[in-house]
């Protein structure tokens, strides 16, 4: 029997004879548009017959599109997909329009094609064993006629939903309405499911599987992330832009979404309305190693839910912080995270023996695993991200780094009008640099590399080589420019930047230096550039994505030995003005 193999752009390959199903299998097709359809699929449906069933459903153009799941373009067979998964109906760029309404599947013919409830969970963990009697609640109070309410704050769509008591149990986010999203019901729209969003390392109509993410990867409940789940969801309340229905029509309209769908959490208010200092350490601990695993890209004060305990008489209230609002992170290359708990007084307080054996039990590996698993539409850069942020988490910890030196070397800072990279961002460029130098080596010294019968045509591919190899040699910036072109002339007269040719790993403090300085302007009159030059604000400094599984390993490998070095030389005063006096050092808590 054939087996269809698809790979994605990280390399990832998709055997169609892996997890084959015996028998139908659930899907739900969502268009960029919004618009979701439930349909079963047997052992003789391909692509082809999807599409058309989704033109003839929701009346959507199916000419110069691809189905896609994840990081994989589905070609025609479609015994990869599980049950249960969400695919995505993209149009080629030439015919993508703006102007396509969202038509929900209606009429007799529809409804038999689509047989799903009004909430349907998108997979089988047995995390899940928590959010399917949320569910349950949810429908009966859905049959009851008890609605849900729109959540008026924030830039995307937000509903609560309630039980059969009229109490708030759950909040649904659909993933069409966030920022940007086709049907966002704020305004902030323009862009089809699939492109950059607020981030441009983050999808528009991906932050649902982030929510979802960032909860399974809390072991234990760790940091306390509310159970969330991903839905397909049916409800009149949701919006459409452009449906072409108005009035009493519009509010009897049904709109299926898949949203990510969380436990609301009773709270008495949020980070920023309440002083830091009743914050146990502990707390901050566990929401801190959690970000940092995740390369949380959007921890403010007001997606940390405060709660107050009882506190059994003792002197002062008691406090529980709720972390919440996770679809900005595994970003899919390396961004700039915000901690707010960077400066806050217990970041600096040192991890306790329980925090540094839990930081000593993660596996990333497993981890990443475990979201293919769970979550199989999570595009495998995202998990190298992962992969990266919690070997360094593990490596400082383990080192005596407490959470704010972490965080700090996890940040950029702007210098002079300009954003610099990271500590880890400059690690990460100097460990792909030293991965290629080795490649480049091994390809060289290689015997299959020896010289051939016409040595001139042994010449003309060695160059071909070379420039094969420099574009991808450290990493890529936003506007193309590539400062270390300056760093390899400042090389070639610099006697203390040690080569890997000679078998050592190059002295991470010079190296580093050189780099920022070529990166910083007003250096020198080649450091300045145009208006039209500045790197933005979410310029990836470092990406992940065009590595080979081959180059991905030799990164780990270098990178690890480069950060021991770095962290050596922080240890010894030598980590350089990135290295701050932090405020509440001495505060007792």
């Amino acid at each position: 029997m054939a087996v269809a193999v698809f790979k994605s752009p990280m390399g990832r390959e998709y055997h169609g004879n892996d997890r084959k199903p015996t028998g139908t299998r659930r899907v739900f097709v969502q268009t960029e548009s919004g618009c979701v359809l439930g349909m079963e699929l047997d052992r003789n449906d391909n692509v082809h017959m999807v599409k058309r069933r989704l033109q003839v459903a929701l009346n959507v153009p199916i000419e110069e599109s691809s189905l896609t799941f994840g990081d994989m373009v589905l070609k025609n067979d479609l015994s990869a997909i599980r049950n249960d998964s969400p695919l995505l109906l993209t149009r080629n760029l030439m015919h993508r329009s703006s102007s396509t309404p969202c038509l929900s599947p209606s009429g007799r013919e529809t409804q038999q094609r689509d047989r799903s409830g009004p909430v349907e969970i998108l997979g089988r963990a047995s995390s899940f064993t928590r959010m399917k009697e949320l569910v349950n609640e949810v429908v009966e109070a859905l049959n009851s006629g008890v609605d849900p309410i729109r959540v008026h704050g924030g830039l995307g769509g937000a509903y609560y939903f309630k039980n059969c008591s009229g109490e708030c149990v759950a909040i649904v986010k659909p993933t069409d309405e966030e920022p940007f999203a086709p049907n966002n019901p704020k305004g902030f729209v323009g862009k089809t499911l699939g492109q950059p969003g607020l981030k441009r390392s983050v999808r528009v109509g991906e932050t649902g599987f982030r929510e979802v993410a960032a909860y399974l990867l809390d072991y234990d409940h760790f940091a306390n992330v509310p159970p969330t789940a991903l839905v397909k969801i049916t409800h009149s309340v949701f919006n459409v832009n452009d449906d072409g229905m108005s009035g009493n029509n519009r509010k009897k309209k049904c709109f299926s979404k898949i949203a990510s769908f969380q436990q609301f959490i009773v709270h008495d208010f949020d980070a920023s309305d309440h002083g830091t200092s009743s914050f146990s350490v502990s707390n901050v601990h566990r929401v801190g190693i959690l970000d940092v695993r995740i390369l949380n890209t959007d921890r403010h004060a007001g997606n940390l839910l405060v709660q107050k305990v009882n506190d059994g008489g003792k002197f002062g209230q008691q406090v529980e912080l709720i972390p919440i609002d996770h679809g900005l992170c595994l970003p899919e290359s390396l961004e700039d995270p915000y901690f707010e708990w960077i400066h806050w007084p217990q970041a600096s307080i040192p991890f306790s023996e329980d925090e540094l054996d839990y930081i000593e039990s993660l596996d990333p590996y497993q981890d990443s695993e475990m979201l293919r698993n769970e979550l199989p539409m999570i595009r495998e850069a995202c998990l190298r991200v992962l992969t990266l942020c919690t070997i360094f988490l593990k490596q400082a910890a383990g080192f005596g780094l407490c959470l704010a030196e972490i965080g700090e070397m996890m940040s950029r800072e702007f210098r002079r009008g300009e954003e610099e990279p990271s500590e880890l961002e400059v690690l990460c460029m100097e460990a792909r640099r030293a991965a290629a130098e080795t490649n480049r080596q091994t390809f060289v010294l290689s015997p299959k590399t020896g010289l051939q019968e016409d040595g001139f045509q042994f010449e003309i591919d060695y160059g071909d080589l070379e420039s094969s190899i420099n574009p991808t040699l450290p990493f890529h910036f936003g506007f193309g420019r590539n400062p270390l072109s300056k760093l390899e002339e400042e090389d070639e007269n610099e006697e203390d930047v040690v080569r890997p040719a000679s078998g050592k790993i190059p002295s991470v403090s010079n190296l580093s230096t050189s780099l920022k300085k070529s990166l910083s302007i007003g250096d020198s009159p080649a450091g300045h550039r145009s208006a039209s030059e500045q790197v933005p604000a979410s310029a990836s400094f470092v990406k992940v994505a065009d590595m080979t599984d081959e180059e991905w390993g030799l990164f780990l490998e270098k990178f690890r030995g480069l950060l021991q070095h770095a962290l050596i030389a922080r240890k010894s005063g030598g980590a350089g003005p990135r290295q701050r006096q932090r405020l509440g050092t001495s505060c007792r808590f």
